[in-house]
């Protein structure tokens, strides 16, 4: 069968990568793919917004399966048009998108379906919102309400902090159209989890826990990323944690969505807050998490593309997935200066050296040929697997420190958060 990949980033190289580990597949496509996609999948020069483009495209070759990486292609409707002209697609509708594209929308479903979370005020007149944080006090949670690259969530410590915040998405646009509204909650305290799961709409399979670091700096200082690192199996996420997230997050979600007439089919992303009242949702995401999605990938025995089949043809019911009893780390290796103004087009060396290493895969993101060189802001998810997370954290910093390019950032304390738990 001929798969289609869309996106260009860390997640879409570890899918294409795992992928075409499927004796069902002859050929890839990624559109517009990387360095690292180029060496399982034909790149494809088209944008992920390009849905007339990515449509045609999938008709004029034939393509059995499409699997959507970014959310943008989701929140234009890319599943929809691939379903109106007969082409199997993974992941949800436009409508059931909203979950991630409109943080006002996800927030409503979680109140009137009784799903734990923070909180919240929602604000489309500045001076109002403005009101709420002073009636709040700090600190609180800023958020833009629509797509933001991952960079619309401003945690603030003091009012004028949040005033400031308010007036830099609602006033001066700094997220564009992505801020006509605000979403204002109170700052849950906790640790973090990212919970992904499939679904056909009726059936859920949570898939292996895992643990994102969204600031820039160790010990989660400095501004919001895209991610810059992610550790699987999270320890913070016990059994009795995981099937009270099931019972009280999970199901009530895909229920109160076909509820509404909007059934979710594909992968859901809970990014859950394990406060000391229990597990409470930060966000909802529609497509698998960056770069949580490569130590997942990294751990999952059994082949993908049966798995993607069954959430589109309603069938996952009855469907268990095998896993790697190994624990996988990925660290980020960005360009200076991310997430603020960065250098493209610096030589990147050492990636063939890790390539010889049993344990370790580089993942590419903002990379691109000839070269490679660099050419985003995150450029490499470098994943590897361990017995437990500590070797994983071993196996991991081992890999990062044989590749070099002019100018690169990383954190050095990904995954320090699940040792004590060892």
């Amino acid at each position: 069968m001929k798969v289609l990949v869309i996106g260009s980033g860390g997640r879409e190289h570890a899918l294409v990568w795992k992928i075409s580990q499927s004796p069902k597949v002859d050929k890839i496509y990624c559109a517009p793919g990387n360095a690292g996609t180029a060496e399982f999948a034909e790149n494809v020069n088209i944008k992920v917004d390009d849905i007339a483009g990515l449509l045609n495209f999938a008709q004029e070759k034939k393509i059995d399966l499409t699997v959507v990486g970014p959310e943008i292609p989701l929140v234009l409707g890319v599943v929809d048009e691939f379903d109106k002209a007969g082409l199997k697609a993974f992941g949800p509708s436009k409508a059931a998108a909203q979950l991630e594209g409109s943080k006002a929308f996800a927030k409503n479903i979680m109140v009137k379906y009784d799903i734990p979370t923070a909180q919240t005020g929602i604000f489309t007149d500045p001076a109002k919102a403005i009101a709420y944080i002073n009636e709040m006090g700090a600190p609180i949670v800023v958020k833009a309400d629509g797509l933001a690259a991952g960079k619309g969530v401003l945690i603030c410590q003091t009012t004028a902090e949040a005033i400031t915040a308010v007036k830099d998405i609602m006033e001066k646009k700094e997220f564009g159209s992505a801020g006509d509204t605000v979403v204002i909650e109170e700052c849950l305290v906790g640790e973090e989890a990212s919970i992904l799961a499939l679904t056909d709409g009726k059936s859920i399979v949570p898939l292996e826990t895992s643990q994102d670091h969204k600031r820039i700096y160790d010990g989660d200082k400095g501004p919001n990323t895209g991610g810059m690192g992610a550790y699987s199996p999270a320890p913070v996420i016990t059994d009795h944690l995981m099937s009270q997230i099931d019972v009280e997050v999970l199901r009530p979600l895909v229920a109160g969505m076909a509820q509404e007439g909007i059934p979710y089919k594909g992968i859901i992303y809970a990014g859950i807050m394990v406060t000391k009242q229990g597990p409470k949702v930060l966000e909802f995401n529609c497509r698998f998490g960056d770069p949580e999605t490569q130590p997942i990938l990294m751990r999952m025995k059994s082949d993908i593309v049966p798995i993607f089949q069954a959430v589109i043809d309603g069938k996952l019911n009855n469907r268990e997935i095998e896993w790697h009893e190994k624990a996988a780390v990925c660290v980020v290796i960005a360009a200076g200066g991310y997430p603020g103004k960065y250098e493209k087009g610096m030589p990147i060396t050492g990636i063939d050296k890790v390539d010889q290493l049993a344990n370790a895969y580089v993942f590419h993101a903002g990379t691109k040929f000839p070269g490679p060189v660099t050419s985003g802001g995150r450029v490499l998810g470098v994943t590897a697997l361990g017995d437990n997370i500590k070797f994983a954290i071993k196996n991991a910093y081992q890999a990062v420190e044989m590749i070099k390019f002019k100018g690169m950032q990383y954190r050095k304390d990904i995954g320090k958060k699940a040792l004590k738990y060892l």
